[in-house]
């Protein structure tokens, strides 16, 4: 036996035993090391809310830092724009994400313009992001050609000079586009929102694409055709193509809602010739009145009071769009973006976007769904920070899913 030993005195048997244990033991370690760890998970999270891969100074920062604080507030600090490490999330991450929302064809090309703008701003001061419907803010750079309500050179230049996009400053849209303060609704009185949705047709568009873009629903899914046809304009004709059910059956249930909504935009319109939103208080734009032979007998705006008929009781639940308390009606774009800002489909809507946005798709399964449920409950509670959404939606996109 002597014989068969090593000078450290362990036996070949012993050592072939020791090896396989050691190759067994490295084998379940590479497993476990393939899983969701704190790096891995900072690297996600950071990747997907900037586009670009950490350094590998900052990624064994933001690892200790989920250790330490956990994802959420690793998230938080990911996008803090006080870091420097965060421009890529306002400049690139918020100005795709928003784009869409600024043009017809939702296309994410779109120039940077007021209406994105102020969507990055609101973030960047993480401000109540319900403000994007009706408060009198715009946000616009400096070192550039000035702000003008006659073109979109300002932001053209902001962005052909990489400008730094935590740069904007809030200011108030009525000091610059001549609309009194009351008359101002956030992004829909943008220049870039006039342009896309006031230009020419009837102002339905503004209504139609707020909708989209804002409460994640077109217009066939808030459609009821038992809903009241009193407020349908002239121009919508009662018999398509000869055929009164296609109306009753079809039209009515876009236009009762649409039509008595699209007037608190009555005094709106742009004027493509000077370039800019033009609003007339007290006279109904031309364009409310326009094909009036379609049925005389249609509805002939008067002024810009709205009112909201996804309230009356018809075929869909009053409530399905979680109305808040406020009055259903109203004058102007301001009180009824207010009345689309506070309702539940908004806050739905953002937690809805941001999380095809960080997380590549929409969710998959109830959990998914639940988690979006409760990120939407906390932005309605917790003052409308959408910042915090982004930060909650990483943090739990960061780690797959059971």
């Amino acid at each position: 036996m002597s014989n068969m030993k090593r000078s450290n005195g362990t036996s070949p048997l012993a050592r072939a035993v020791a090896l396989a244990a050691a190759v067994t033991s490295l084998a379940w370690g590479q497993q476990a090391l393939a899983g969701p760890t704190e790096r891995a998970q900072a690297r996600r999270m950071y990747e997907r809310l900037t586009g670009t891969p950490p350094s590998e100074g900052l990624l064994t920062q933001l690892e200790d830092m989920i250790e330490d604080s956990g994802l959420t507030a690793t998230a938080h600090f990911i996008i803090d724009p006080g870091q420097l490490h965060s421009r890529n999330f306002y400049s690139v991450t918020l100005k795709n994400f928003a784009a869409p929302w600024t043009n017809r064809d939702q296309s994410v090309f779109a120039p940077l313009n007021d209406y994105t703008a102020t969507v990055i701003g609101l973030v960047k001061d993480d401000a109540d992001f319900r403000q994007v419907l009706f408060d009198d803010v715009v946000y616009i750079g400096t070192g550039v050609t000035p702000y003008s309500p006659t073109s979109n050179a300002h932001y053209e230049a902001l962005e052909s000079n990489n400008v730094d996009l935590r740069t904007l400053q809030r200011t108030a849209q009525s000091s610059l586009n001549g609309l009194p303060s009351s008359a101002t609704a956030g992004v829909i009185t943008s220049r870039a929102g006039a342009e896309a949705f006031f230009i020419d047709g009837t102002n339905r568009a503004m209504f139609r694409f707020t909708m989209l873009n804002h409460l994640c629903r077109d217009m066939e899914q808030i459609a009821d055709i038992t809903k009241p046809p009193d407020r349908i304009r002239q121009d919508v004709t009662r018999s398509p193509g000869g055929d009164s059910s296609v109306f009753n059956n079809n039209c009515i249930g876009c236009h009762s809602v649409m039509d008595s909504m699209a007037q608190a935009f009555a005094y709106y319109d742009f004027d493509e010739t000077l370039g800019r939103l033009v609003y007339t208080p007290g006279q109904v734009q031309p364009k409310y009145l326009i094909n009036q032979d379609n049925f005389k007998p249609g509805y002939v705006t008067p002024n810009d009071a709205w009112e909201n008929r996804m309230r009356l009781p018809g075929r869909n639940d009053v409530n399905v769009l979680g109305w808040a308390d406020l009055p259903g009606s109203g004058n102007g774009a301001k009180s009824m973006g207010q009345e689309l800002a506070y309702s539940g489909a908004f806050a739905q809507c953002q937690a809805e976007k941001v999380f095809r946005k960080v997380c590549f798709r929409s969710p998959a399964s109830t959990q998914e769904a639940t988690a979006v449920e409760d990120i939407a409950e906390r932005f309605t509670n917790g003052g409308g920070s959408l910042r915090t959404v982004f930060a909650e939606t990483a943090a739990f996109c960061a780690s797959p899913q059971p």
